[in-house]
């Protein structure tokens, strides 16, 4: 089944959001709250273009991508004033899934091959705002690139049945009739541009819209009906959930068909509340949305297992999960590796926030960065000299302070550890 997506674009200019279309209009001073609204309003994908004409707006640009893409739970897809390999390296370390380059400037068609060979060829966009341009190199595209971003209103017949790459729209059209055309277009993925970007924009209810034309947009899909589950007397069934990444376990709910339907259709956790017999989104008060990750059915087709992405505390009273209260049992030694690191990475994070009289990442962080890169190349030195001897247990203490040293660069870099492992998962 082909899904379409409601991709809303943001150009940055200045460290603003602005109407490309509209002579710059400011439209949000704020770009990663923009961002973030799109993201937790039914976007599929989010377009972000760096529009800067200087080095020092290029590199706010950059920055601000980097912010967008901690917040938002959708994929990024950037480009703009990309002249060489270099640029393209700043943008995917920004966190974007995609780097756009402009064919409509010679130096994008010479660029396309080195950046394509160097960093894969579904890393790599293009934008094209001509079918001429499009025509004379389709065949480069197809082998150096996973998608196309058409720029304004082209003819789709003549884009469709020039080249297979997976076409997105960005066009400043809004007429609703219009954009339904270009969504039924067989391999156009999907739209972007002024229609689908506006503030007030209810992109779920587009979405419905879409859907009752006969366009199938981008969404969860359940392998079964709710009816195949087996519910308790009240036609609810229990939802566990947990963190997608820890694989801690946050909190028990219950959902019944209307509010299974709606966390499928949406994307966030709905759940139906048996004290107030109502659905209730997880986060809508709190701000701690709960993004599905997968939901598993067990083998008895009584219990969901749901793994999702947990934004601030699971709990009312503020704990990260709902199970804090010891009842059997002593304290076991349970150190997950990835929360272990999440809480060196927040102490030292928060040394650099709150300084700490007499504190050595203090100390570091006071010094600068040459004093940081010097401890991170001395432990790196003794690391090696560690594992050249036999004892394995001097290893495990170097790397520990290389480790530790690490994270104080990280800090002072603004690298996080969700940067770290996304990198390591993209690989």
């Amino acid at each position: 089944m082909t899904y379409k997506k409601l991709i809303p674009s943001i150009f940055i200019h200045q460290g603003k959001a602005v109407k490309w279309f509209d002579n710059m209009e400011v439209i949000s001073e704020d770009v990663v709250e923009l961002a973030k609204k799109y993201s937790e309003n039914g976007s599929d994908e989010l377009i972000v273009f760096d529009l800067s004409t200087t080095d020092k707006e290029h590199d706010t640009a950059i920055d601000l991508m980097k912010k967008i893409s901690r917040v938002i739970r959708i994929p990024m897809i950037a480009g703009g004033n990309i002249r060489r390999q270099e640029d393209v390296k700043k943008i995917l370390y920004a966190g974007a899934k995609q780097a756009i380059l402009n064919l409509s400037k010679p130096t994008g068609v010479e660029l396309m091959e080195e950046v394509s060979n160097r960093f894969g060829k579904e890393k790599i966009a293009v934008s094209l705002n001509d079918f001429d341009r499009l025509y004379k190199s389709q065949h480069l595209i197809e082998k150096y690139a996973n998608q196309i971003i058409f720029m304004h209103r082209p003819d789709l017949e003549s884009v469709t049945n020039t080249t297979s790459v997976p076409t997105i729209i960005l066009t400043d059209v809004m007429e609703e009739t219009e954009i339904f055309r270009i969504l039924k277009c067989s391999g156009i993925e999907g739209i972007s541009g002024k229609f689908v970007s506006r503030n007030d924009f209810d992109l779920l209810a587009f979405k419905t819209r879409c859907e009752a034309q006969g366009i199938q947009m981008t969404s969860y899909e359940s392998k079964m009906e709710f009816s195949e589950f087996k519910r308790n007397a009240d036609g609810l069934i229990p939802v566990i959930v947990q963190h997608y990444k820890t694989g801690e376990v946050l909190m028990l709910a219950y959902m019944n068909q209307e509010a299974f339907e709606k966390t499928v259709k949406t994307g966030m956790m709905t759940y139906f509340s048996r004290s107030r017999n109502e659905l209730w989104v997880k986060g809508e008060t709190s701000g701690h949305f709960q993004y599905v990750k997968s939901l598993t059915i067990d083998c008895d087709k009584d219990t969901i297992l749901a793994k999702v992405d947990q934004v601030g505390a699971a709990c009312h009273t503020g704990n990260p999960t709902c199970f804090f209260q010891p009842l059997v049992g002593g304290e076991m030694d349970e150190k997950n590796p990835l929360q272990v690191f999440e809480s060196v990475y927040a102490t030292i994070l928060d040394r650099k926030k709150n300084p700490k009289e007499g504190s050595y990442t203090n100390y570091l962080f006071e010094k600068g960065i040459d004093k940081i890169l010097k401890k991170v190349g001395e432990e790196a030195t003794e690391l090696v000299i560690a594992a050249k001897n036999p004892n394995p247990e001097e290893i495990k203490y170097e790397l520990s302070d290389f480790l530790y040293h690490a994270m104080v660069l990280m800090v002072e870099r603004g690298v996080t550890w969700e940067d770290i492992t996304r990198e390591l998962a993209d690989r």
